[in-house]
């Protein structure tokens, strides 16, 4: 039986999980997050709240949003983003 390894630090699924058009949520301790790809682009949003991406959409507590190409260096700078928007203070309620 194969051990799950972390694909990053993030366990978002490789590049060809998005070429075929699916969507991936998930978390990392504070910061929600959710990519789907569209038209060859990977569409990211990100939020800190524990609920699902449409309440957060319809809440209007989105954070922070980006969108890069479906490709290698699309998925780094996917990642790259995601961990800028994970090390950033989290700003209390006010």
């Amino acid at each position: 039986m194969e051990e799950h390894q972390p694909r990053n630090a993030f366990d978002i699924p490789k590049v060809f999980y998005f070429e075929v058009g699916n969507i991936h949520t998930g978390s990392r301790k504070h910061l929600r997050y959710r990519v789907e790809p569209s038209e060859g682009m990977l569409h990211i949003a990100v939020w800190r709240q524990d609920i699902c991406f449409e309440i957060a959409e319809e809440r209007g507590i989105i954070e922070a949003t980006a969108e890069y190409p479906v490709s290698e260096e699309g998925f780094q700078q996917m990642l790259d983003f995601l961990q800028a928007e994970y090390d950033k203070p989290i700003q209390p309620n006010g």
